[in-house]
């Protein structure tokens, strides 16, 4: 299950649940990985749809697993709904979060407050606390119309005991109580990676996406004409991986062996 890495890649942006971990459980040596991207001159950035944590937390995560990375390495959906918002709205205002701290987190930093009262938005994203109340007050305020923007369309999320509910298990209950479909920021929308190559200053044909889903992380990647390596490591099989058109440029067991480690 090998392939080889295209000898122009500059970059790599990395997927991280089902990629780097499943929920706290490192797969495989990060540190050597990291090493081995190092010693390959690759500039790296770390692009999830993970909206539960900020970017702080995700480097105090990387850094248990020896690991040193940038703030500025990692992007996930919460940053990207937040300047989403702020686009949309550039005077702030309020907005009501199905959503987990770290998706708060990053709206509060973007001028916007936690509360349905005059909310100019409804955002959902992840959520291990969700209540009926949550639901409730989310779906009367999108049946008012107010828009309804999902930080990612992930119906599950990689963990030691499989897969469990991600953020668009919460999205489609909230979709099907409103009868509205949502505006998606996440991948497979390619906002998360321009931004990225952005940062990096390279062109697309010469960043390696590396990803465990493929109607995100390789679809996303695939939109924009990056070189993708799908890793079997999360949640896609390789059956389907075999059935997914076009086919990743490469498909790997993990991250490790894709890296020849």
């Amino acid at each position: 299950m090998s392939c080889k890495i295209p000898d122009n890649i500059r970059g790599v942006i990395l997927d991280m649940d089902g990629v780097l971990w499943r929920d706290d459980k490192p797969i495989g040596n990060l540190s050597n990985v990291f090493a081995n991207m190092q010693e390959r001159g690759w500039q790296v950035m770390l692009a999830t749809n993970n909206a539960t944590q900020t970017a702080d937390q995700y480097i105090q995560k990387l850094a248990g697993f020896g690991v040193k990375v940038e703030r500025e390495q990692i992007i996930n959906s919460a940053q990207a709904t937040a300047q989403y918002l702020q686009q949309r709205f550039p005077d702030g205002g309020s907005v009501f979060i199905v959503g987990e701290q770290g998706l708060v987190t990053e709206l509060e930093r973007a001028g916007f407050s936690v509360d349905p009262k005059d909310a100019l938005a409804v955002v959902v994203g992840m959520d291990r606390k969700v209540t009926y109340d949550k639901l409730k007050i989310a779906t009367l305020l999108i049946r008012s119309g107010v828009p309804f923007i999902a930080t990612n369309p992930d119906k599950t999320f990689p963990s030691p005991e499989g897969l469990v509910p991600g953020a668009g298990t919460f999205v489609a209950a909230i979709q099907a109580a409103s009868d509205q479909q949502p505006i998606i920021v996440g991948k497979p929308e390619p906002e998360m990676y321009q931004q990225a190559l952005k940062l990096m200053g390279l062109k697309p044909a010469d960043v390696l996406v590396v990803g465990d889903r493929l109607e995100t992380d390789i679809a996303g990647a695939q939109k924009i004409d990056c070189p993708t390596a799908l890793v079997l490591s999360g949640v896609t099989t390789r059956e389907q991986a075999d059935a997914w058109k076009p086919e990743p440029d490469c498909i790997s067991e993990d991250l490790s062996k894709l890296l020849g480690l």
